[in-house]
């Protein structure tokens, strides 16, 4: 049960990850996120400038102030009050360090004693803007007097103001410099910057806050924005289009906008009114033809019964034509015979020629009337079938049997018989006496086929569930037109008295009865094959099925009928 939740989970963490919504809104998130983090990033940086611009100006301000606020002690050339008034200034806040350097890059001053009287490199970084030509510039750009370092992990701001030799000091009794010489050093001033990166810090880190809060405001916004307007609309879509896939027809949504997603609702909702009246044009045409599909299948089954009738009754015709046209003859030779034993009997005395005449007669209506009792018998196995006896049965056996039955025909036709019977053939569960008059019924037909002698052989086999008899001949064959017709009933290819055509018809109906297969390979002059397949276990319903049709007297007529109005 873990199992299938955690699968489910995940499908569901899958078909959100795919959504449109979730795209969209990852798509969102991230542009907005790229363009807060560049305005802040721009924000800060520009803060960062306007800071610096500011503390720069400051650090101006403060140097050219030490340097108005000293220059009365230095025309006077007071040191004392000039270095005690420099290091009072150096203890106000921010300031890290002021000193004096002259032309020569000694240090005179320095609110660090440590390097008073120390040389200062000129071509260092701090001292390159002036002294890179030949002769050191009187004046120096702005940006050119400034620079930052970190002696201790802060940033500190060093101003460079040039203390310049005004008229008043060049033509002082104290000083000993020439007019033409404008700059008698520069005025070294150093400001912490600890307190500006602190509020540069500080204010950086609101901007993150801001931007953060700003980002988390906008993109829940946009996610409400985008769930409510696109995420609900389109999942209520998507539900309903499933809803009408499963058969749901005329399902209809609520349009609740009418932009884009609502134009689609309205389409989705003609859509399913649409396919809801197709559906019922379709199930009323549906309807209708089932009732037309009815009334013509009555109409055929009616027109088939009555076809049926009509070939019975032709059927019944032709059996009666049929059967007295074969019983008058016998019957006629009968009669004739009949009358001249009456006239003989009504003359005495009878000499030894008439009684034998008399014998004659009476052997010939013995023939004519054993004659009309075959005709007799084999349309009543015709007509009415016996009821089954099934029993477990070894073919092979019936096969010996049926040509033991008939050596002394094959003798006096001069034909040579032989079995090719498979060993160990499974037993069949069948009616031994039918399959018996089955294979004699086609013996004597291929003995009939041999009127000069020939050959003939008997075959079983077994293949699965079936087993497969063959009756064959060398004789003369049947023509291919009339092989179709070769089952009827009342069809034969003998010549006239010596059959009615029922011993095929008789020999189909076993087979069917026996729910196999009869087959017919021939050709004139290469003899004849019937090849008849069988189950080798039929059942009790192919049992309770041939009994039932056996109880009905007309039941081989109707399929005699029927056959021929399908073309079996």
């Amino acid at each position: 049960m873990t199992v299938t939740n955690q699968t489910g989970h995940k499908r569901r963490l899958s078909r959100i990850g795919y959504s449109l919504s979730a795209k969209l809104m990852v798509l969102m998130v991230t542009a907005m996120i790229a363009i807060f983090a560049l305005l802040g990033y721009l924000n800060i940086r520009q803060h960062r400038r306007d800071l610096e611009a500011a503390t720069l100006l400051s650090a101006e301000r403060m140097s050219d102030l030490i340097k108005q606020s000293t220059s009365y002690h230095m025309l006077r050339n007071d040191r004392q009050a000039l270095y005690r008034m420099i290091n009072d200034m150096s203890q106000q806040p921010g300031v890290a360090r002021i000193r004096i350097i002259n032309k020569e890059g000694r240090i005179s001053f320095s609110t660090d004693t440590a390097e008073v009287n120390t040389f200062v490199d000129k071509n260092a970084e701090a001292c390159f803007g002036c002294h890179a030509q030949t002769q050191p510039l009187a004046k120096l750009n702005r940006p050119d007097r400034f620079r930052i370092y970190k002696p201790n992990g802060h940033r500190v701001l060093a101003i460079i103001t040039p203390i310049e030799n005004q008229p008043s000091c060049s033509t002082a009794a104290c000083h000993a410099h020439s007019a033409d010489q404008q700059v008698l050093g520069v005025l070294d001033t150093h400001l912490s910057l600890q307190r500006a990166d602190a509020s540069l810090a500080q204010g950086r880190n609101l901007m993150l806050v801001y931007t953060g809060i700003a980002v988390l405001l906008v993109c829940t916004a946009t996610g409400l924005f985008v769930w409510r307007f696109v995420h609900l609309p389109v999942t209520n879509l998507k539900n309903a289009t499933e809803r009408l896939r499963h058969g749901e027809l005329g399902l209809q949504l609520q349009v609740h906008s009418r932009d884009e997603l609502g134009d689609l609702h309205d389409s989705f909702n003609q859509m399913s009114r649409q396919l809801q009246e197709a559906r019922q044009e379709v199930d009323e045409w549906t309807r209708t033809l089932e009732g037309r599909v009815e009334d013509k299948t009555r109409d055929l089954r009616r027109a088939h019964e009555q076809m049926l009738q009509s070939e019975k009754m032709a059927s019944i015709g032709k059996l009666a034509a049929t059967v007295a046209h074969e019983i008058n003859n016998p019957l006629s030779g009968i009669l004739t015979y009949a009358k001249l034993l009456r006239k003989w009997t009504s003359r005495q005395p009878w000499d030894v020629e008439r009684q034998k005449e008399v014998a004659s007669s009476l052997e010939l209506i013995e023939s004519e009337s054993r004659r009309c009792g075959e005709i007799v018998k084999n349309l009543l196995t015709f007509s009415r079938s016996a009821p089954m006896n099934l029993q477990w049965t070894d073919v092979n056996l019936i096969l010996e049997r049926c040509i033991r039955l008939v050596h002394h025909q094959l003798e006096l036709n001069n034909v040579v018989a032989c079995i090719d019977a498979q060993p160990e053939l499974p037993k069949l569960y069948c009616d031994s006496a039918q399959i018996e008059q089955l294979i004699l019924a086609l013996v004597m037909n291929a003995i009939d086929a041999l009127p000069h002698g020939g050959n003939l052989k008997l075959r079983s086999r077994w293949h699965g569930a079936e087993v497969q008899l063959q009756v064959a001949d060398d004789g003369v064959g049947i023509p291919p037109h009339q092989i179709s017709s070769l089952f009827e009933p009342f069809f034969t290819t003998k010549e006239s008295g010596h059959g009615v055509g029922l011993g095929l018809a008789i020999s189909k109906g076993i087979v069917e009865r026996h729910h196999g297969q009869i087959e017919v390979d021939s050709a004139p002059g290469r003899g004849t094959t019937f090849t008849i397949t069988l189950p080798i276990d039929m059942g009790e319903a192919g049992q309770q099925k041939q009994n039932s049709r056996s109880s009905d007297p007309n039941t081989d007529i109707e399929l005699v009928a029927e056959s021929k109005v399908t073309g079996r």
